[in-house]
């Protein structure tokens, strides 16, 4: 199989189309706080808002400047992501990274959607990618700790 072939497949029709359907891609008026994480090697970019209300993430915004495939990890984030934990955040990242790093299982409800991703272990240029909306949200949520 050539490598052009690959990577048609690599970008099916549902990576395609949760790119093309991204929720929460209007930036928060009022954030609680907010993260920007690049990746190096491809110049993806994903800023991200939150509102929180104690432990739990109430509202969310983000804008997402990434290859198709960061883009469908960000609308599977973005539509899974209000109502969850720090520690469910962190969780579906280290799934997530485990997936794609380790050929570990497919992440855990409530972001198994990522499954369709799984092809992309094979592309590790396109990782950092991938991880950057559970990165950025991270990154947020613990500004949100460090400022209480």
């Amino acid at each position: 199989m050539s490598a052009e072939t690959d990577m048609i497949k690599l970008y099916s029709g549902r990576i395609l189309a949760l790119a093309a359907d991204m929720p929460r891609t209007k930036r928060l008026e009022n954030p609680t706080a907010t993260a920007k994480k690049r990746a190096p090697l491809c110049g993806s970019t994903v800023t991200v808002d939150i509102n929180h209300d104690g432990e739990v993430i109430a509202d969310y915004g983000q804008d997402v400047k990434a290859c198709a495939l960061g883009q469908a990890a960000a609308a599977v984030i973005g539509a899974q992501i209000v109502g969850l934990t720090l520690k469910q955040v962190q969780q579906g990242r280290d799934e997530l990274f485990a997936m794609l790093k380790n050929d570990g299982p497919v992440p855990s409800a409530p972001f198994d959607g990522l499954a369709v991703l799984q092809p992309a272990k094979d592309y590790k240029n396109r990782h950092a990618s991938i991880l950057l909306a559970f990165d950025a949200t991270l990154e947020a949520f613990e500004a949100t700790k460090a400022t209480a």
